[in-house]
């Protein structure tokens, strides 16, 4: 037994074993280093592609929280200001077709590297202006500049103001019109953002699809998710450090402090918006660098090694095996090739009415969150530097959940393609809802003399420029275009201390306080007839209806961002894999063409007319606007307010995305069938009811082959 036992062992030893053994041990440390490559490769790719999606975020989102300030700052209506924002679009326009159709066959990682660089570029031109255009000038009576000269507000006797004072503002006044009209600084504004948007080119289609190239594919949707949910962490620090900047005064190091007489509470007040830039294309260049080291290509993982498609895709994409790659192995001219793309892309009924679906909702949400600053300060009452502040930490996070909590629901519940339909539906569709409730959430108008409430009390329902005399200050000699309001003893801004009919003012700077005020003596509850620098706070209701206002904000805004991942996966598992690439580029270059350039601008129209009290340029013609009617219910017979406008055309458009993603549904579902109806006639395709209960996520969204299709084939 012994020499039995001994003698096997050594047959096993010499001819079974030791060859196996080796065979083994070497296939399995190839594969263990290959599985170890690809991961390691990915994740480091990950983590660089996650730090730009943070740096461009933080640059775009501190654009947004500037945006009141730039508008004050270049004395700019808001419809300007929607150019110069949607100029960052036009800046993708230029090159997203040659980037998305060329890109997938160069080196990726350095493309968005040398994107980082131009975008770094962007943002450094966009902080120029402020060293090279004068000093921040704002509207103030010369009573409150620190003087020795007591003036009268009300120039009954003009003789009372000293010429030469008068002769020396006016030359003052004519130098800087010469200086000033010859130069629209805010030029450098748009240049720099189109600069922007033409290094953030790269970015979305070249990573998203290398993520998605060499991923595992049960992986991707949360690598995708936590790309875009670490983008969303750029715009919380972006926000913030808009309210930090917000606090600083526009020529901080430049002028002495203690001789502005102007608050952050001001609406002529700019803060240091020109801080943020430098700040933010230092981050940019930082973000670039990885990209130049990272390789060209990655090796497979080994579930995507036998099959160009993926295992979902292959339920939705049915195409003939021989004739996939012979049309591109015959067509040898470019042009032939781009047809053929075009034709397969515009083809996919999918494809098309989800785009048209993310149009209308990206117009929805881009004005939504560029004007939604300037929302929150015109009708709560907020400063810039309180409004930043709260998007950003409180806003921002909620949506980085959701974003998030949409690709954890993917992979958790193995949700596919017809699922992320319905999840992306149903978080649209309750979000706008939730937003409808925010009409009853608004504040009341502050109470203007002349613009929202007569000199006597009552409620304003005429023209501005015929209400803002009164015969209280009559005998006055006032601008109706001034704009430097006091508020009085009563509780009521007015425009100016002269339209307030003040005949004595005592102290300078932010501490002057005005006496003997006709016009607030004559008010109905008034029992004093003195006034302070500065407008009134609103009515004691608005920060309680600001509290439920941010509740209900984030709560929407949360839902919203649910169905982010969900759309995403649709896009991707809809069409063919070697159209991903330019799929991605025409989904993103009509975003930016049909939403990002004109959203910004006709919602900027839209809320110009809602402006009650525009601002006056030095060399005179319109400014920024002072003051909106942000009444719920508006009085005025020529105007809508500010809640009406802006809420209503976020919803309006939100409604209508709404009912595109309806017809998606529908088309999914046409084309979906029961499980032994799923047998192609040449029996090559197997049924999708036959698996376990774990796999029903694809049988529920298994199509039928393409019957009722032209060239036998799903364009799904």
């Amino acid at each position: 037994m012994e020499i039995s036992s001994k003698e096997n062992t050594r047959f096993f030893s010499n001819n079974t074993i030791l060859p196996v053994d080796r065979t083994s041990f070497k296939s399995e440390s190839s594969a263990s280093r290959e599985k170890q490559s690809c991961c390691g490769g990915i994740k480091i790719f990950l983590g660089a592609l996650s730090f730009v999606y943070f740096a461009k975020a933080l640059s775009g989102s501190y654009l947004k929280s500037t945006i009141t300030q730039i508008e004050r700052r270049f004395d700019i209506p808001s419809s300007l200001v929607g150019v110069i924002d949607g100029s960052f679009e036009i800046g993708n326009l230029l090159i997203i077709i040659l980037v998305s159709y060329f890109g997938a066959k160069l080196h990726r990682p350095r493309i968005i590297g040398a994107g980082c660089l131009i975008m770094s570029a962007g943002t450094f031109l966009i902080a120029m202006p402020q060293f090279f255009m004068g000093r921040y000038r704002y509207e103030r009576f010369p009573s409150t500049i620190n003087s020795t000269v007591n003036i009268s507000p009300c120039l009954q006797d003009k003789s009372q103001t000293p010429l030469t004072s008068l002769e020396k503002s006016q030359a003052k006044i004519n130098a800087g019109c010469e200086k000033e009209a010859g130069s629209s600084m805010w030029i450098y504004v748009l240049l720099g953002n189109l600069l922007r948007g033409i290094g953030e080119t790269p970015i979305q289609p070249l990573g998203i699809t290398y993520i998605d190239d060499y991923a595992i594919e049960e992986n991707a949707a949360l690598y995708i998710g936590c790309v875009q949910t670490v983008a969303i962490i750029g715009p919380i620090f972006g926000f913030l450090l808009g309210s930090l900047c917000a606090k600083l005064y526009v020529d901080i190091g430049f002028v002495d402090l203690d001789s502005i007489t102007i608050t952050p509470k001001d609406v002529q007040w700019v803060g240091a918006w020109w801080l943020g830039y430098l700040i933010a294309g230092v981050i940019s260049v930082l973000a670039g660098i990885p990209f130049w080291f990272l390789p060209k290509h990655l090796p497979k993982p080994e579930s995507r090694k036998d099959s160009s498609t993926s295992s979902e895709q292959s339920k939705f994409i049915i195409e003939d095996n021989k004739d996939q790659h012979k049309p591109f192995q015959q067509q040898t001219k470019m042009a032939e090739m781009a047809k053929g793309k075009s034709l397969d892309l515009f083809g996919n009924p999918v494809y098309i009415l989800y785009l048209c679906a993310s149009i209308i909702q990206f117009n929805s949400l881009i004005g939504m969150v560029t004007y939604k600053p300037k929302y929150i300060e015109q009708q709560y009452g907020q400063t810039s530097s309180k409004t930043n502040f709260v998007i950003g930490l409180i806003n921002i996070p909620a949506v980085a959940f959701g974003i998030f909590s949409g690709g954890l629901v993917m992979k958790k519940f193995r949700i596919g393609v017809l699922g992320a339909a319905k999840l992306s539906l149903g978080s649209s569709f309750f979000g706008y809802l939730l937003l409808l409730s925010l009409f009853a959430m608004g504040c009341e108008n502050s109470e203007v003399a002349g613009l929202t409430v007569s000199y006597h009390g009552t409620k304003q329902k005429t023209d501005y420029e015929q209400a803002v005399f009164s015969e209280c200050n009559s005998g006055c000699s006032c601008s109706k275009n001034d704009w430097d309001p006091i508020c009085g003893e009563n509780g009521v801004t007015y425009i100016s201390a002269c339209l307030a009919g003040c005949q004595a003012s005592n102290g300078s700077g932010k501490n002057t306080v005005f006496f003997n005020c006709s016009c607030v003596g004559t008010f109905e509850s008034s029992q004093s007839s003195s006034a302070v620098m500065g407008p009134c706070q609103k009515g004691n209701e608005c920060p309680k209806m600001f509290l439920y206002f941010l509740v209900i904000s984030v709560i929407t805004s949360y839902t919203l961002s649910v169905g982010g991942t969900p759309g995403y996966i649709l896009l991707l598992r809809c069409i063919k894999p070697h159209l991903k690439s330019f799929a991605l580029g025409i989904y993103t270059l009509a975003i930016r063409v049909l939403a990002g350039i004109p959203a910004p601008v006709y919602f900027g129209v839209a809320i110009d007319t809602t402006c009650l009290k525009w601002g006056s340029k030095r060399c005179g013609g319109r400014g920024a606007c002072r003051l909106y009617d942000s009444s719920a219910l508006s009085q005025m017979t020529n105007h809508f307010s500010l809640s009406y406008v802006y809420l209503g055309l976020t919803l309006v458009l939100g409604t209508v995305s709404i009912f595109f993603s309806v017809a998606v549904l529908w088309v999914l579902r046409k084309r979906s069938s029961p499980p032994d109806e799923t047998l192609s006639a040449n029996g090559e395709r197997g049924t999708c009811g036959t698996k376990s209960r774990k796999d029903n996520f694809v049988n529920s969204d298994c199509l039928i082959q393409s019957t009722y299709w032209p060239e036998k084939e799903t364009r799904l």
